[in-house]
């Protein structure tokens, strides 16, 4: 006999249909064939379909953003590494692969959804704001700090996002060159 599934489990495999089929498919009678359970068993952990899609932008919320800032504040107290870490994490193997599909998923979601846009961009803001703190501890300006925060998290964001194979080689080069542009400061005149 199987246990009874858990809320979680109802939200990794609505988050996963998501990532893979899109926000349209994801349905009740869609998971509970998926899950091999029955309908009922969704309504005892959820009141409806909005309800379980809040809980999954609350769970990719803390997943990726809240829980992976903790986890690179914890690997390094350096900021400078922190950054590095940044950098390389649209190449961290599969994680990374699966955590790009779900944000391609909720992105293209947030298009015409005001609940996911929202979400979003409360991602977006915190995740830029956690940089610009980097960026500040290695000595740059708040308002510079902001900007390099967006230019960066704009790099990491399109890495992620971007699919064409490319050579570690190559991708190792070009996170190197991202890591000294941001890095270096700006002539005084501009």
């Amino acid at each position: 006999m199987r246990g009874a599934l858990t809320p979680e489990r109802w939200i990794e495999a609505a988050t996963d249909v998501l990532a893979d089929r899109g926000i349209d498919s994801v349905r009740i009678d869609l998971l509970a064939q998926q899950l091999q359970v029955t309908r009922g068993s969704f309504y005892w952990h959820f009141r409806d379909r909005d309800e379980l899609l809040r809980r999954v932008l609350g769970a990719w919320r803390d997943h990726a953003t809240l829980q992976l800032t903790a986890r690179l504040e914890r690997a390094h107290p350096d900021p400078r590494e922190q950054l590095r870490d940044v950098i390389s994490l649209p190449v961290r193997g599969r994680a990374a692969q699966r955590a790009a599909r779900i944000e391609l998923a909720i992105r293209a979601w947030a298009r015409h959804d005001a609940l996911a846009r929202q979400s979003v961009d409360e991602a977006d803001g915190a995740r830029i704001v956690y940089i610009a703190q980097l960026f500040s501890a290695l000595g740059f300006g708040v308002a510079e700090a902001r900007w390099r925060a967006f230019a960066l998290y704009a790099y990491v964001v399109a890495e992620s996002q971007i699919a064409a194979p490319i050579a570690q080689l190559q991708r190792e080069e070009r996170d190197r060159f991202i890591e000294r542009l941001m890095l270096q400061p700006l002539d005084a005149q501009t």
